[in-house]
């Protein structure tokens, strides 16, 4: 084996092949061809060239019998014929792709199976459904020239009916053929074309689909009629409660009104009168369900429910408790902290309201008025306000704080309308902080005012502290009860300023022991009736005076005598009356704010004992407000006992 390296044809060749018969004559001899050999001998006379020319042809006759030319033609021959097998060994064959194939086949790609999902399962399924209307629609569409179209057979109701009709009297006469045969030959024509009738009346009447028709709502759908309260700016209250609650009177009225319509209007002008009185949204919440009970009240009771409250079986709270002994056996509970109604009345009571009794500091906090020290008759205010001006004729509207001039009568000197807000401040949490606007018609502070009168107004009750009386002391009665009342006054404005109008007086029990008009000492410029209920009509008879209360009161009241009142000092300017043994419901029911804010009357009502007062129009009633005070401390004190027990 003798490795050969030539450049031949202009590349390089490299091959390992094994010669034989090297003979003097340069004849090379392949044993894979030994028919061919090439005569390698050239004379030369130079023995460096000879030499070279050898192995130049040495190395052609390599590439010649290695690398044959295209002209030989036969390449697969050539390269079977340079390979060179050992024994033993297997000759490699590749796998040639036939001409007609261009393509090798690939193998198929064996995956495992995975389970559709179920988006893939509907997808297929909606691609079936489509493929399937699409060749129904192609089957339709396509009709060949002179064939005749299918038509569905709509059927005759009068066919119909014939023909089951025909199919009875067919199964009669069969029936009756059984039993006597007959040789009449049109029967059997006549019911086999029934029977044929009625089966294709049937099919037909079996297959057809009632025509679906839209619901179209009755004139007596009440939901769609019912009328909508409008979104207002600012409103005092949620239109949403406000529909919410109409809604709920609508259905009480609908229970005892005649029609539709009339309680419609009903509910309308119930919810209207709610809002109109309704200062706040707690205000309308309480009013709205004190309607609402009135409403179901005026609901008649159906017989079946009475029927049903009569069968119930009345069971015992003993029989519960002790089973069959329980109906020959008596027992009692004594709790020694229990406070049963009947012990607030009379000297009990007082003995308990002692607890809420004023102090002399927070009378003269609370602007009480005191006794002068030196001057009888005249009392003393120790939370007197600065005077913004000196001069007498010139006033400070108390309504909407204008300066307006007056003569040395009290009269107006130019006559001037008072433009104000009869309502109070509100403070509302918005979102970033807080908004005060009036209660009246939600205006902003500084807005004009809602409400216009004839002139400007001014307090005056606390400028002239003259004529005032004070209670007495006097011996103790034989039970030792002084007395409990409760007191409201109502008051007008006059060129003086305000003036004791109405005076109300309401003892332990609830019951009104006092009760008149007033006339004022000057002339009344507004009544004020809004607040205080008093009209024109009501002082036209009146001739009781401001000194005839007082001799009343004097006599009734005693130094002891516990009033209860809600901002008492103010009617006790009123009465002109001094008296210290006093129970305020302002100050049990404090503000949380504190002083010199104080809560209304009838929001501790609403809060406290669920009721509304002051919801008439026509103005406050002083007995209604004098029951209210007494009513809260007796709960108060019903409370409290709760809790020490």
């Amino acid at each position: 084996m003798l490795p050969f390296v030539g450049f031949v044809g202009g590349s390089w060749v490299q091959n390992k092949v094994c010669f034989r018969n090297l003979a003097a004559d340069h004849t090379l001899v392949s044993p894979a061809t030994p028919h061919l050999s090439v005569n390698l001998t050239r004379d030369f006379s130079d023995p460096l060239v000879e030499r070279d020319l050898q192995v130049y042809s040495i190395l052609e006759a390599c590439s010649f019998v290695f690398q044959p030319s295209k002209e030989e033609g036969n390449e697969e021959k050539t390269e079977d014929n340079l390979t060179t097998l050992f024994p033993g060994q297997k000759r490699r064959i590749s796998h040639l792709v036939k001409q007609g194939n261009a393509e090798v086949p690939s193998k198929p790609v064996i995956r495992p199976y995975r389970p559709p999902t179920a988006q893939e399962v509907c997808y297929q399924r909606i691609q079936l459904a489509q493929q399937q209307a699409a060749q129904l629609v192609q089957k339709a569409s396509l009709s060949l020239p002179g064939e005749k179209r299918r038509i569905a057979h709509v059927p005759n109701a009068a066919l119909s009916a014939a023909a089951k009709q025909s199919l009875v009297s067919s199964k009669t006469t069969a029936a009756g053929r059984s039993v006597t045969p007959s040789n009449d030959s049109e029967a059997p024509s006549l019911s086999l074309k029934a029977c044929t009738l009625a089966g294709m009346a049937s099919k037909t009447t079996s297959t057809i689909v009632p025509k679906r028709v839209a619901h179209v709502p009755s004139l007596q759908s009440a939901s769609l009629q019912r009328p909508v309260i409008p979104t207002e700016f600012g409103a005092k209250v949620p239109t949403n409660i406000r529909q919410r609650y109409l809604n709920l009177f609508i259905d009480e009225c609908l229970k005892f009104c005649s029609s539709s319509q009339e309680a419609f209007d009903k509910a309308l002008s119930e919810e209207k009168v709610a809002y109109e009185r309704s200062t706040s949204r707690n205000i309308y919440l309480n009013v709205a369900v004190n309607t609402l009970k009135k409403l179901r009240s005026l609901v008649p009771n159906s017989p079946s429910s009475t029927n049903k409250t009569s069968n119930k079986k009345v069971v015992s709270h003993e029989a519960v408790l002790g089973g069959k002994l329980a109906a020959k056996t008596s027992f009692t509970l004594n709790r020694s902290g229990s406070l049963r109604a009947e012990d607030l009345t009379g000297p009990a009571l007082y003995r308990r309201l002692k607890e809420y009794l004023m102090t002399e500091e927070q009378l003269k906090e609370n602007g009480y008025p005191m006794p002068h020290p030196e001057k009888p008759g005249r009392a003393v205010l120790y939370t007197v306000e600065e005077k913004k001006t000196t001069d007498s004729s010139c006033r400070i509207c108390c309504r909407c704080g204008t300066e307006y001039m007056v003569s040395a009568s009290g009269n107006c000197i130019r006559k001037e309308e008072c433009v104000h807000h009869w309502g109070r401040l509100r403070k509302q949490r918005v979102p970033g902080g807080w908004e005060t606007h009036y209660s009246c018609c939600s205006g902003a502070v500084g807005s004009p005012g809602c409400q216009v009168a004839k002139q400007h107004v001014h307090d005056g009750r606390k400028e002239s502290l003259d004529g005032f009386v004070k209670t007495f002391e006097k011996l103790p009665t034989t039970d030792g009860y002084p007395g409990i009342y409760a007191l409201d006054c109502e008051m007008c404005y006059t060129k003086q300023g305000l003036e004791l109008t109405r005076v109300t007086v309401i003892n332990s029990d609830l019951k009104v022991v006092y009760d008149t008009f007033v006339k004022p000492d000057t002339k009344v410029v507004d009544y004020n009736t809004r607040f205080s209920g008093v009209t024109e009509e009501d002082l036209e008879n009146t001739s009781i005076t401001l000194r005839d209360v007082q001799a009343v009161l004097l006599n009734m009241f005693s130094a002891d005598t516990i009033l209860i009142g809600h901002s008492l000092e103010s009617d006790l300017f009123a009465l002109k009356l001094i008296h210290g043994t006093v129970v305020d419901t302002a100050i049990v029911f404090p503000h949380r704010l504190g002083l010199p804010y104080k809560r209304a009357l009838r929001t501790l009502m609403a809060d406290y004992l669920k009721r509304i007062i002051q919801d008439n129009v026509e103005g406050h009633d002083s007995s209604e407000d004098a029951r209210a005070c007494m009513e809260l401390m007796v709960w108060k004190i019903k409370e409290d006992a709760k809790v020490k027990r």
